[in-house]
């Protein structure tokens, strides 16, 4: 994971996509489509709450760090 400092912007493509494995996008594909940005953008209030209870991905929850990652991606306007 880069070092970005918490005021710089985080951008779907460089930082968020990433975050999600082979297996997410898979698991995912009947609900939306997780290497989209069209997609997680319009789901990301609800993909946030799953990752912040830990209920997304299925197989564990997430590091705080990473949830905090698209937490400001949300935040910041989610850009692509």
């Amino acid at each position: 994971m880069s070092t970005q400092k918490e005021d710089e912007p985080v951008q779907f493509a460089a930082q968020i996509r990433p975050l999600f494995r082979p297996k997410d996008l898979q698991s995912m594909r009947r609900h939306f489509d997780l290497g989209s940005y069209e997609d997680v953008s319009a789901h990301a209030d609800r993909i946030l709450q799953r990752l912040r209870a830990g209920t997304m991905p299925c197989d564990g929850a997430w590091p705080p760090q990473q949830v905090e990652v698209f937490d400001r991606w949300v935040r910041g306007g989610k850009l692509p």
